[in-house]
């Protein structure tokens, strides 16, 4: 009887604790593989002042299920992180829990997934460079298997601070290679034992692939990826022994470069070109204000954006409203990337005229003014290039709406372009000439006020009479 018991409690035992497997009621099935494996929590020297908000769980519903995953939900235990880090409530909403344990409710899926920051991590003082813990996680639904996963964290080397101002060069040609020294500081008590790396990214330029010791993304790379073997020793300025290049192509006006080191080398995605080059190396610099996180390069080309009016003549009768398309156009090779730096132009109409309306399209709704009004009489419409109303192909324009209200001899009226990028200021302004011929005379019989009691045949017989009258002069 007892070794009955016994056995029977055993498999009892057996049912409850065994691993969770598939069965017949499990219709759907679900991922953690895109929870990365390890990461960096903070900074050791950064302490209790270290904060993380990016530790995120995916969950995703792998496709080709029967039906929905029903009531997913991921339980996080943060518990072996106790002696490097606390956590607090995070996310966007839908993961409560405190303490160390945290549960995020996704609802019902089919072939799709969902991700949140089940909690905030917040440092601790007296960690070193190097400790580390597990946080552990379980996915499940009703109808499928639960499914775990761990990530090893791990509380970073010291932070190496770099210059805080940006650097800026310009007259770069485009094609020429361009040097960059970057440099770091380790203002920290910890000393970098792991190795220094250094990423760099770039806008509009392209890096060189030279060093050996570098990774880059791509054949054309924006991006570099070098590692350096060497430590970094406490209250210390270091560079890189020569310099990298970058190049800008033929059209580009401008372009940054970004750059930051770090002493937990890490090779990010997709930087798979080695360079052919010898490896650069580390050596000591001057120190100085290296309080930012990252550096960067603001560099301007020789290229130019050399915008030049396109204008036109207010020509037709005094009372009429003709169309008059006003714009830009860049005779220069730059293209301008930014819709913030295309620039705009300035109209003042003619004397003796008014613009009535600038009209445009946009997302299938038409608006009337494209530019905008002057505050006052007499001042200039403002039209900004990367506004609604324009769209830029190296010519911007539209069409203004202009009333000639009387005739002015002479009369002429400006068109101004501007841009940050357009070094020849001399063909930036042109005339909008006014050509304005007298009313029709038969316009003063069909004005109401002239109408009186005249009968509308007794209007037909005058307009008759003053085209006769017209044919008459000209025939004379």
């Amino acid at each position: 009887m007892r070794s009955i018991g016994r056995a029977a409690l055993a498999a009892l035992l057996a049912m409850v604790f065994a691993p969770a497997t598939a069965n017949a009621s499990d219709t759907a099935v679900l991922s953690l593989k895109n929870v990365p494996r390890s990461m960096v929590l903070y900074n050791a020297d950064e302490g209790a002042e270290g904060t993380n908000s990016d530790f995120e769980v995916p969950v995703a519903v792998v496709p080709g299920n029967k039906e929905p995953a029903r009531n997913i939900k991921v339980v996080v235990d943060a518990s072996g992180l106790k002696d490097i880090a606390r956590v607090t409530e995070g996310g966007y909403g839908n993961c409560t829990g405190s303490g160390w344990v945290y549960t995020c409710e996704y609802g019902t899926l089919r072939n799709d997934g969902e991700s949140n920051a089940p909690f905030d991590i917040l440092g601790l003082d007296g960690v070193k460079p190097g400790d580390s813990g597990t946080v552990t996680y379980t996915a499940s639904a009703d109808n499928a298997a639960p499914v775990t996963g761990t990530t090893r964290m791990t509380v970073g080397g010291p932070t190496l601070g770099v210059p805080g101002k940006q650097a800026k060069v310009s007259g770069v040609k485009p094609g020429q290679p361009t040097p960059m020294t970057p440099e770091f500081a380790n203002h920290s008590r910890f000393s970098a034992d792991r190795g220094i790396a250094l990423r760099i990214t770039s806008e509009g330029l392209t890096l060189k692939a030279r060093h050996s010791n570098c990774s880059y993304a791509g054949a054309s790379p924006t991006s570099a990826w070098c590692l350096f073997p060497a430590k970094a020793a406490p209250g210390a300025a270091y560079r890189t022994s020569a310099p990298l290049f970058y190049v800008a192509g033929e059209k580009v006006l401008y372009g940054t470069l970004t750059y930051s080191w770090s002493s937990d080398p890490e090779k990010p995605a997709g930087h798979t070109v080695r360079g052919t080059g010898a490896p650069i190396t580390l050596t000591g610099t001057e120190d100085g204000e290296f309080g930012g996180t990252s550096g960067g390069v603001a560099v301007e080309t020789t290229v130019q954006a050399d915008y030049r009016p396109v204008t036109g003549t207010v020509r037709g009768h005094v009372g009429d409203t003709v169309q008059v398309r006003l714009g830009v156009r860049n005779t220069g090779a730059g293209e301008v990337r930014d819709e913030e730096m295309k620039g705009r132009f300035e109209v003042v109409p003619p004397e003796g005229t008014t613009v009535t309306s600038i009209p445009y399209a946009f997302e299938e709704m038409d608006h009337g003014w494209g530019c905008e009004q002057p505050g006052k009489p007499g001042g200039a419409f403002v039209c900004d290039l990367g506004g609604a109303a324009f769209t830029y192909d190296g010519t911007s324009t539209i069409v203004f709406h202009v009333r000639i209200d009387r005739q002015v001899p002479g009369a002429r009226g400006t068109i101004r372009t501007y841009n940050a990028y357009d070094r020849t200021p001399g063909n930036d302004t042109a005339a909008i000439p006014l050509d304005a011929s007298p009313a029709p005379a038969y316009r003063a019989f069909l004005r109401p006020v002239a109408w009186g009691p005249i009968t509308a045949g007794g209007v037909v017989a005058l307009a008759l009479s003053a085209a006769h009258l017209r044919r008459r002069r000209r025939s004379a």
